[in-house]
């Protein structure tokens, strides 16, 4: 098994190139996995003028891709478990590609068409790939995890910061169809990666894989219950996360307005280090496990450092820098927790992809619901402490179930990581 190879036969001449190899395709879908949706937000303007959007059609276009990761990750589960991970990451790839297209084909119809298929394409990417790192980088999940998440930021980086010099030179409908280069890209490395990757699992496997309904069946009661249990804690400590970043990533720059008294130009640029933070932050909680930290420690470390971004806006606004910075470390640092526990926690692969699927589920469902949430709740009372401390109580809850569900196991998961 490529990146971790069969228990009892020892790793071959070429498993390390192949393993390269398909680390540099993975981490290329990574960058496609949050660009597409993270490029719209700074042409929203444009976009709204050319296609005569209201404010309300605005809104929806930017919140169908979270409403499809919350509705679509059940049926993208089902889709990788028929389709195998491989097939599922070219198919999520395709989907990006031709969505980017036709998000750019400048009528209404299209640009929610368009959205809506890159919004179901990444699901199943979403869900995808954890299914490849647990299977094939089992023993080095903390660090893929870690490089998967920070590169999923960087894609949001280069976007974000990108779009704005492409829309300017070319307009805002080349600037959105041309980061569909990002998807041809990742698409022309995982085909054969994939391919390679598909071979070899079959001639690995003598006999039949197993279903999914095998795969659970053969795992003991004891087996069976700590993943379910694993899984329901993940999903709502996902829940915190999901809501805490899609909240504060809505609001942070109108409540640095409001609290410190800037302006709108400065206060978007003071948000950036929330998103860059993260890449630091995805990379931090392997290197904390390389150390010897345990799962536990790391996942407090982390809660803490997201708890510091509502309560320090609350009590020291003035060190709001600090607070960005930190929560955006964490909210990176986090997803990589999460996500690491799932890949070496996961008894067999179907275990690994149902509890991603619902762990996104819970939390994607909660995100879509967040920004609307907190600003209804800042209207209500007037200023955003109320909103503030809803968010410090949200995040206290993740803190509070991460340290449950971080506790180390008993015992290792019964039965191997494979079919």
């Amino acid at each position: 098994m490529t990146g971790s190879p069969t228990p009892g036969r020892p790793p071959g001449p070429g498993d390390a190139a192949r393993t390269g190899w398909l680390l540099a395709a993975l981490l290329l879908v990574a960058l496609n996995l949050r660009a597409p949706i993270t490029a719209v937000p700074p042409v929203v303007d444009e976009l709204a003028a050319g296609l005569g959007l209201s404010a309300a059609g605005v809104g929806l276009l930017t919140s169908v891709p979270v409403l499809c990761f919350a509705l679509c990750t059940p049926l993208a589960s089902v889709l990788v478990a028929r389709l195998g991970p491989e097939a599922s990451v070219t198919a999520a790839l395709g989907g990006i590609l031709a969505g980017t297209v036709v998000r750019s084909g400048g009528s209404v119809p299209a640009a929610l068409v368009g959205t809506a298929l890159i919004g179901i394409a990444i699901t199943i990417g979403n869900v995808a790939i954890p299914v490849v790192i647990t299977r094939d980088f089992r023993r080095r999940a903390a660090a893929v995890t870690g490089a998967y998440s920070a590169t999923m930021n960087l894609g949001s980086t280069f976007t974000t910061m990108l779009t704005v010099p492409l829309a300017v030179s070319f307009g805002w409908q080349w600037a959105l169809a041309g980061w569909g280069v990002l998807a041809a890209g990742a698409l022309a490395a995982w085909i054969p990666a994939g391919r390679t990757l598909a071979a070899r699992e079959a001639g690995a496997t003598a006999v039949r894989p197993p279903s999914t309904r095998q795969e659970l069946a053969a795992l003991d009661p004891p087996a069976r219950h700590a993943a379910r249990r694993l899984a329901v804690l993940l999903s709502v400590a996902f829940a915190g996360q999901a809501t805490g970043y899609y909240a504060m990533t809505a609001w942070l720059p109108e409540i640095l307005q409001d609290r410190l008294g800037m302006t709108d130009a400065a206060a978007g640029g003071a948000a950036a280090p929330f998103q860059l933070c993260a890449v630091a932050g995805s990379f931090l909680v392997p290197l904390a496990f390389a150390r010897g930290l345990s799962a536990r420690t790391t996942a407090m470390v982390m809660a803490a450092m997201w708890l510091s971004l509502p309560v320090g806006l609350l009590v020291a606004p003035g060190l709001w820098l600090l607070w960005v910075g930190l929560a955006g470390a964490a909210q990176g640092g986090n997803f990589t927790v999460i996500f690491t526990l799932v890949a070496q926690r996961s008894p067999v692969l179907a275990v690994a992809r149902r509890s991603s699927a619902a762990i996104q589920t819970a939390g994607y469902a909660c995100a879509a619901l967040a920004p609307t949430w907190m600003g209804a709740v800042q209207a209500a009372t007037g200023g955003w402490t109320v909103p503030l401390v809803l968010v410090t109580g949200v995040l206290t809850v993740m803190a509070v179930v991460m340290w449950v569900a971080s506790r180390r196991p008993a015992a290792p998961p019964v039965g191997p990581a494979r079919p």
